[in-house]
């Protein structure tokens, strides 16, 4: 008799086929497909993929990683996708380097397909992400843990690349036309903290070449096989060495390119898994290996899907693609559902309305709840809200019945029921006063009516027994997992744990943003027209933090989505659940909590129109997002299309009694529109919510009325992308409160606080508040981050589950075998017998996770197939037989045996043999019954194997040491410590010895249990070591002299200090030795108590040292030379100049000598008395150095083309160009040369005047370039650069060149338009934008799945700009104005407080970058710099005035601008070639005032009263504050100590002083002219860029907040803020008024 048992993976949810083929061998055909397209990993710009361009050889943008992954054992933390069929980590040659090259490759390359790929002329698209979507993740960790079991593996971070219909390289010049063959592959990169695993996917008809014919082969046809695998790349060793690393390839020749897609190694054909790398070791790449390669392709019969691999594959689809269905996710709650979308229903005839309340299914029994238990008689009708169609809460097959005796469930019951669902409580249209005498209402199922006159309610009668009495013993699995359960006298009730909130049925962590999805249907009419909404996606993301409630809905149809723009009250939903709480007030969602039903009815005015709509909660989806779906039906009034819809602040009052919540307002809201100008309209809103509460507990109601403010809302109807959006600002608090009463002028009640999305605001004492990160997650509450709960096993998961976590929180999974409990939380084994998966003739045995069959007595076989004849049971080959056969058939078939390869060894039955040996190395291991390697069973040959019939010993993890141990040992490509590596010394039990010694140099010292030396006990080699079991004696802190020494003799792997690396020498009281002297070089200096050098005491090796103990003369400080000689010289570890750096040569008085060298590559050149080189003085190595005592020759000032080549000759520590870097050719006259050549690939090309180059003269190396001065026809081939592309420039540029991960910097598309997401650096704070780059309100998200967004262009059509009229805000004295992207905003001021309620748009530029902005207050004009366009503008604050270009030659990055009122000038800053100008303000008179010693010069004011100009540089390496006269003379710095990035700058009229703020200090500071009274003024800014002083206050844009904030001068605290409703970052910002200030500036 035979049996086959399975594991719990063979019962997986939709995977059972597949796991009985692979583990299960009853039958005598197994047939397994290739993978379908549709089954890889979502891909495509929907998916939120970035697009290589195409091209021959292209290479993409690096892809910052948010975490870095580890590749063999190395830490990378960017890739590169490229065109060939690989990823990189790091940027790859040109592809002659390695494209025809065989493995290993000389740089690290995951290769799914390395071969000559061109995608150019639309041949295939490249797509490409890096993504932290669950549904990714969740799929990778299932095929990782199918093809490694034993693997401990929880992907944090997901890289996918794919290539989709890639063609070959073919030249140009062959007869035949290009081939049609095309491919399709894809490579998934899946890590975490200490492992990274890599799929290949490769589709059925995926492959349809299998190599390219190399570029250089001529006329002879060979085509060389792809190469699929992998390549660590050169590794350093000894330092300076570098020597090849490890590779692994999965083909070999054209045979096995073609097997990609055949078979696989996951049981999978087309689907290959590799473990690639480790933290702590790691010698090759690990193949996985479940039921071997499948040999020959599948052959009709019925194919397997990929959706068999794992139960995810079929429900989770890479989000945005997929919206998650609440009709097919496991709810969190174990009642059955009721409560459906409720219907129409007109009363009946007659007249009484009753009847059409009366229950259609009188048997139905209820479900338990904490609120039933008990039956309520209906004695009252309820009263609809008009005499209009009667709400139905319930489809007639749900409803209540009539009082019955209620049904008890038992236990037993209650088991086999795994989900139920709370009920829902009949709609009550209005509500009813509390009556405190009466005994309260249960809130299971009444009826209520409710007129104004006449308030009269029947309670019902109760009775309680201890049999109907519900207890948390019985139901506590109603209660949320974050809840706990308490016991009244007449029921149970759920109350939320601390860090929670809600009803205690559901509850959120305090603090952290939500999101909700749901979908919107119903029938509504537009004027006459009828328009059916089917199953929409809404999706709302509310910011808990300061009350913002962002809701889009998509695919709206264009008559429908400018007639619902007034219907705010959609969104309006979720800022009442979510609202910011003011004292005494509490939001919605702790009343109802996830489940609940609103209706709501909208009467508009003047016309009458009615619509309706139901919004049902139906509870948290298995991420913790709120579902709602939503029903709206009837009629609204037309808008006209392009109509824009405001809706002023309001307050809405909400009276709440058990089980409802009421609400009765009107609003009015007008529509702009070009047909009929603007019109005002309003409409009646009348509402209930009712939901279920508990009343068990008796506690105190909540308050009786409370106030919404909303005090934000926004709408739009976006055509292009046919979505709703609506943006609402929602605070909560008692009736009759002021939201913006100096009594709440806390910024945690204002709104204005700078915590973290994820935090919560504590108000404390005044405006002090304090930051607190919301439960589950850590950090300083202005920066959270979650906590990942089942990693660190915080985990409330029991046995058999498996914890997956969420954002703040986390769920329990039962593993494969096991599902839940009746409770809902404990995983109970699954009775696979139930379904009778053995033969008729055998029977089954359940166990725990798995089951097994047997055969009756007088049947032979394995339980799933049996037989009466012994012999003639057909057993289908097992595992081990598909794998040895799979190996050996190749070799019978042609194919060669692989050198060395290993052959399984089964046993007669088919099983693996516990000790498998490999015949060629002679190394022996036991395995499982899956062949899987058992761990520490591995034995070398010549010794004996181990026995593995011996049950295993339980393996301890590897303590501390000896992963500190291991580490080292396998640093060299050997796997043994580098030479003279310190390897730690670990005792039996896994800790370090107590004394450790350095093998190599015979140092030894004691350690504490973690492995960190005890100062003082350190002993050079031939003495006594400490004796370390004695106690150390007091121990005194380590000085700053042992800090700064033993830093430097941590940095080399051997825990020694690096070759010629200087180590302070230090007394015996720790102190620095008044002469220090280097080890390598043999300088020696004097220093002072801090270790700082003092000047004129260092001399060279093999002269006498300066006597350090007597006294020197009165020290002068350090001159700007030496702080720039010091500088270079303290920048590598060792504290020496960077090799081939540059190192100034002071003279003895610390002075730049006149005549510079560059000790590395010999070139010499004049500088003046700053160190800036002297135009025209520079000679390369082995000529006449210039006369650096002569004067100059009058010296013209720098053009472009000097600029540009200058700029790249600096931009490499040795002031010479990048190795590779394109360097500009100036002719005599500094004027490009109209030939351009690449000095390394050797292309040549024309240029016009400004160094652009002429599209169509590009030649290659080797052919003859074009005549440059005969003209040349243009083709339309070379495209401007876009406003995304310019805009992406200037922040990078900003930037320094390295944006952070937290740094915006917008996305482009290949064709230059914007990315439909953006997103913060590597962040997942992400927002859509539209096809100008505008951020779409409401789609901000700080979760890891980043918002749906459509495509930002829309199709091409021809539709006419909107006009660029000034609209200008009435009535208004004082007017901040600010420049946002492609608009200036208008904020008026009401005294010194922002008047948000008055903002608008002053003037919309579409396609500009507006950066700079002036005002003239005598002429009324508004002056402004457009980064896009490259122009200078103005246009009059008049209603309808139009923009004037006043300059738009000669421009590339104009910034910061001033007006001089006084004397009719403008001043700006081109921050490319780093230039002052200035003109008169019609833009004539153009001249430059400055264009040396300038590095990023931003900001820019002129003080027309004294006629001074002050101006920012903020060059990284020495920012500085300058001021000059207007005419350009009397230049001087005002400040260059203590400041990062001076982005803006202002005038104090009223104390005369100069006023930055910086975002690099996050100071804002003032000073006087002439240095002195520096004094900071607030100490914590976010990110400054421009600033303006009036009355007491500076107002500056904020790139934070991206808002304007403001600050006073005499509290030095922030007194206001103002958030436009379209978030993008704001540049300049300007004071208009209606009359000029004394110091305008």
């Amino acid at each position: 008799m035979q049996s086959c048992s399975l594991s719990p993976r063979s019962t997986m949810e939709r995977g059972v086929i597949l796991a009985v083929c692979l583990l299960c061998w009853s039958c005598s055909v197994c047939v397994v497909t290739a993978i379908k397209r549709a089954d890889m990993f979502p891909y495509g710009t929907l998916s939120g993929d970035l697009i290589l361009a195409e091209g021959d050889d292209e290479t993409s943008r690096v892809l910052s990683l948010p975490k870095p992954l580890y590749f063999y054992g190395s830490l990378f933390s960017q890739l590169y996708v490229a065109t060939n069929g690989i990823i990189s980590g790091q940027d790859l040659p040109m592809e002659k380097q390695y494209v025809d090259d065989g493995f290993p490759t000389d740089f690290p390359v995951v290769a799914p397909f390395l071969a000559d790929i061109d995608t150019s002329r639309g041949r295939g698209q490249i797509y490409y992400r890096v993504t932290e979507t669950p549904s990714v993740l969740n799929r990778v960790a299932q095929e990782v843990h199918r093809g490694f079991p034993d693997a401990k593996f929880t992907p944090t971070h997901v890289v996918v690349a794919t290539w989709e219909n890639v063609a070959a390289y073919e030249e140009q010049t062959r007869t035949a036309g290009p081939s049609n063959k095309v491919n399709t592959f894809q490579a998934v990169i899946g890590y975490d903290e200490t492992d990274s695993y890599v799929l290949f996917l490769y589709p059925e008809d995926g492959l349809n070449y299998f190599g390219t014919r190399p570029k250089e082969s001529y006329n002879v046809e060979i085509e060389l096989p792809a190469r699929v695998g992998f390549s660590r790349g050169e590794i350093t060793y000894l330092i300076f060495s570098r020597t090849e690393g490890p590779h692994y390839s999965v083909t070999s020749d054209e045979q096995s390119v073609k097997n990609l897609y055949q078979v696989g190694n996951t049981g999978i054909p087309g689907v290959w898994l590799f473990h690639t790398g480790n933290r702590y070791s790691f010698d090759n790449i690990v193949p996985a290996s479940i039921g071997g390669l499948l040999d020959t392709p599948p052959t009709g019969g019925h194919g397997l899907s990929l959706e068999s691999t794992t139960p995810e594959y079929g429900d989770f689809e890479e989000y945005p693609d997929n919206t998650f269905d609440s009709d097919n996710q496991e709810e969190e709650d174990d009642y059955p559902h009721t409560g459906g979308d409720p219907e129409f229903q007109p009363a009946p005839a007659g007249g009484n309305p009753s009847e059409s309340l009366q229950p259609a299914s009188p048997d139905a029994p209820s479900s338990p709840s904490e609120d039933s238990g008990h039956q309520l008689s209906y004695g009252r009708e309820d009263v609809p809200l008009t005499s209009e169609p009667r709400y139905n809460s319930e489809p007639a097959e749900r409803q209540y019945g009539p009082p019955n005796p209620p049904e008890r469930v038992s236990e037993g019951d209650a088991q086999r029921t795994p989900k139920q669902q709370p009920q829902v409580p009949l709609e009550v249209v209005d509500g009813y006063p509390s009556h405190r005498n009466e005994p309260p209402l249960s809130p299971g199922g009444h009826v209520v009516r409710v007129e104004e006159e006449d308030v009269d309610f029947d309670t019902g009668v109760i009775q309680y027994t201890t049999e109907n009495k519900e207890t948390c013993a019985r139901f506590q699995q109603q209660c949320s997992q974050n809840a706990f359960c308490s016991d009244y006298a007449t029921g149970f009730c759920c109350h939320c744990r601390p860090g929670f909130y809600g009803n205690g049925r559901y509850c959120l962590p305090e603090g952290a943003p939500q999101r909700v999805s749901g979908k919107v249907s119903g029938t509504v009419t537009v004027g006459s027209t009828p328009v059916e909404l089917n199953n929409i996606d809404l999706h709302a993301y509310i910011v808990v933090g300061d009350g913002r409630a962002y809701t889009a809905i998509s695919q709206v149809p264009e008559p429908v989505g400018w007639a619902l723009m007034p219907l705010a009250p959609i969104g309006e939903l979720f800022g009442w659940l979510f609202a910011l709480e003011l004292p005494n007030s509490q939001a919605g969602f702790k009343i109802t909590g996830a489940e609940f039903t609103r209706h709501a009815e909208v009467i508009f005015y003047p016309g009458n129109q009615r619509l309706s709509i139901i919004q049902t909660g139906r509870g948290l989806d298995d991420h913790n997002h709120l579902t709602v779906d939503t029903v709206v039906r009837g009629n609204v009034p037309f808008l006209p299309p392009g109509a824009e819809v405001t809706m002023d602040p309001f307050k809405e009052t909400y009276q709440y009694y058990p089980s409802v919540a009421t609400s009765s307002s009107v609003r009015e809201f007008s529509v702009v529109s070009a047909e009929r100008g603007s019109e005002s309209f309003s409409f009646q809103l009348k509402q209930n919510i009712t939901y279920r509460d508990c009343r068990h507990d008796n506690r105190a109601a909540v308050l009786e009325t409370l106030q919404i403010t909303m005090e934000r809302v926004f709408v739009m109807y976006v055509k292009e992308e046919r979505i709703l959006r609506y943006a609402i600002t929602n605070k909560i608090s008692p009736v009759g409160v002021d939201s913006t009463g100096q009594e709440l002028v806390n910024p945690c009640y204002a709104g204005n606080h700078d915590c973290d999305t994820t935090a919560q605001c504590i108000p404390l004492e005044g405006q002090a508040f304090q930051c607190q990160c919301a439960t589950g997650y850590r950090g300083d509450g202005r920066n959270c981050y979650d906590i990942d709960e089942c990693d660190e096993g915080l985990s409330s998961c029991g046995a058999h589950s498996h914890c997956v976590n969420l954002p703040g929180s986390h769920r329990c999974q039962c593993q494969s075998g096991y599902e839940f409990g009746f409770d809902g939380r404990t995983c109970v084994d699954i009775d696979e017998c139930s379904s009778t998966p053995c033969h008729i003739s055998a029977r089954c045995i359940n166990g725990l996770g798995s089951f097994l069959c047997q055969c009756q007595p007088g049947f032979y076989g394995d339980g799933f197939y049996c037989s009466q004849t012994e012999g003639q049971t057909v057993r289908p080959r097992s595992q081990c037989a598909q794998h040895r056969d799979s190996l050996q058939s190749g070799m019978e078939q042609g194919g060669p045996q692989s050198p060395g390869a290993f052959i399984p060894q089964c046993d007669s039955d088919g099983w693996y043999q516990p000790l498998q040996c490999h015949g060629s190395t002679g190394h022996c291991w036991c395995v499982d019954i899956r062949g899987q390697e058992r761990t520490g069973t591995r034995t070398p040959p010549g010794t004996a194997p181990k026995d593995c019939d011996r049950p295993d010993e339980p393996v301890r993890p590897k303590t501390h040491c000896e992963h500190h141990r291991d580490s080292v040992q396998t640093t060299s490509p050997e796997g043994y410590p580098i030479v003279g590596a310190y390897v730690p010394q670990c005792d039996a039990n896994g800790q370090y010895t107590s004394l450790q010694c350095h093998g190599s140099t015979g140092y030894c010292w004691c350690v504490d249990g973690y492995g960190q030396e005890r100062d003082g006990t350190r002993t050079p080699p031939g003495t006594t070591p400490t004796d370390c079991g004695k106690p150390d004696e007091p121990e005194r802190p380590k000085t700053h002299c042992e800090h700064h020494r033993d830093r430097v003799q941590t940095t080399s792997p051997d825990g020694y200090p690096v070759v010629g690396a200087y180590v302070p020498q230090c007394d015996a009281n720790g102190q620095y030795r008044s002469l220090q002297c280097h080890g390598s070089t043999g300088r020696c200096w004097c220093v002072d108590g801090r270790g700082q050098e003092r000047a004129g005491t260092r001399t060279p090796p093999g002269t006498p040292s300066v006597d350090c103990d007597r006294p020197g003369e009165p020290e002068r400080p350090k001159t700007y030379c030496e702080h720039h000689r010091d500088g270079v010289q303290t920048t590598s570890p060792e504290g020496y100049p960077v090799v081939g750096a540059y190192v100034p040569q002071c003279d003895t008085n610390g002075q730049y000598t006149p005549l510079q060298c560059h000790g590395s590559t010999g070139h010499c050149w004049c500088v003046d008395s700053r160190g800036q080189e002297r135009a025209g003085t520079r000679t390369p190595p082995g000529t006449q150095h210039k006369d650096c005592d002569r004067p100059d020759e009058p010296e013209r000032p720098k053009t472009h083309c000097e600029h540009h080549r200058d700029k790249v000759q600096t931009t490499s520590p040795e002031g010479h160009p990048i190795v590779g870097a394109y360097v500009p050719q100036c002719d005599a006259e500094g004027q490009y040369l109209p030939q351009q050549c690449h000095g390394s690939t050797g292309h040549c090309w024309c240029v016009d005047g400004r160094g652009q180059e002429r599209a169509g003269t590009r030649a290659p190396p080797g052919t003859p370039s074009v005549d440059c001065d005969r003209p040349v026809p243009v083709a339309p081939i070379q495209r401007p650069e876009s406003v995304c592309e310019r805009w992406r420039t200037s922040l990078i540029e900003h930037y320094g060149g390295k944006p952070d991960a937290q740094q915006y910097v917008p996305q482009c598309e290949p064709d230059g338009q914007f990315s439909p997401v953006q997103c913060y650096g590597g962040t997942t704070y992400c927002w859509c934008v539209d096809q100008d780059g505008r951020e779409v309100p409401g789609t901000r998200s700080h979760d890891v799945v980043k918002p749906a967004c459509l495509p930002s262009v829309a199709p091409p059509t021809v539709r006419p700009l909107p006009r660029p009229d000034v609209t200008p805000p009435t009535n208004t004295d004082v007017t901040l104005l600010y420049a946002q992207g492609q608009k200036i905003g208008a904020l008026p001021l009401n005294g010194t407080r922002l008047d948000a309620t008055r903002s608008k748009t002053l003037l919309t530029l579409h396609g500009s970058i507006v950066v700079g902005i002036a005002y003239d207050c005598k002429e009324n004009h508004v002056y402004w710099t457009d980064l896009s366009a490259r122009t200078i503008n103005r246009a009059s604050m008049a209603t309808g005035a139009e923009p004037e270009i006043l300059i738009n030659t000669n421009l590339v990055s104009p910034e910061g601008l001033a007006v001089d009122v006084k004397r009719r000038l403008m001043f700006w800053v081109d921050s490319n070639p780093d230039v002052i100008e200035s003109a008169n303000l019609d833009g004539s008179g153009r001249r430059t005032l400055f264009d040396t010693d300038l590095v990023n010069p931003r900001a820019i004011i002129v003080v027309s009263s004294t006629g001074t100009l002050y101006w920012t540089d903020w060059n990284r390496e020495a920012p500085k504050i300058e001021s000059s006269s207007v005419d350009g003379q009397n230049r001087m710095v005002v400040v260059s100590d203590g400041i990062g990035l001076p982005n803006a700058l202002t005038f104090d009229s009223s104390s005369g002083q100069v006023c930055w703020a910086d975002a690099g200090t996050k100071r804002l500071e003032c000073v006087s002219p002439d240095g002195s009274g520096r004094r900071v003024v607030h100490p914590s800014l976010n990110y400054p860029f421009s600033m303006v002083y009036y009355r007491n206050h500076f107002y500056y844009s904020d790139w934070r907040r991206d808002g304007v904030i403001a600050v006073s001068k005499d509290s030095s605290q922030i007194t206001d803020e103002y958030l436009p409703d379209q978030r993008s970052h704001l540049y300049g910002i300007a004071i208009a008024t209606t009359h000029c200030l004394s110091g305008s500036h």
